[in-house]
């Protein structure tokens, strides 16, 4: 069955720098597009970061442009969110996710957290 396991999370003061990583298994990972969201207390989950299968093309929300980058390696079936610049309005649980066949997978998440 599909498993996606989210880490790399933590806390970080406003500037820093955190990379999270997904371990995805249990589907063919370099066929499928992968997603980060977040989700921030007493709001709702909100699309991050996307990335095709191969890599190609990348697209990120307007709040985290230029300071989030999403890769991939296909080889070793991980995603990765390259968090810079953060701020405390970054602070949210964050989950990798994909869609496949009408339904979308969710990990279980990783806390960020960003306060001096």
């Amino acid at each position: 069955q599909v498993q996606l396991v989210e880490s790399g999370g933590g806390l970080v003061q406003p500037g820093g720098s955190l990379r999270l990583s997904c371990a995805a298994s249990g589907f063919t990972f370099s066929s499928q597009p992968m997603s980060w969201y977040r989700q921030a207390p007493g709001k709702e989950r909100e699309l991050v970061a996307a990335i095709t299968s191969t890599g190609g093309v990348t697209s990120y929300a307007d709040s985290v442009k230029g300071r989030f980058t999403i890769s991939r390696e296909n080889a070793k079936n991980v995603v990765y969110l390259q968090m810079n610049g953060l701020k405390p309005e970054d602070t949210a649980v964050y989950y990798c996710t994909l869609s496949r066949a009408g339904q979308r997978y969710w990990g279980q998440g990783t806390q960020v957290t960003v306060s001096s």
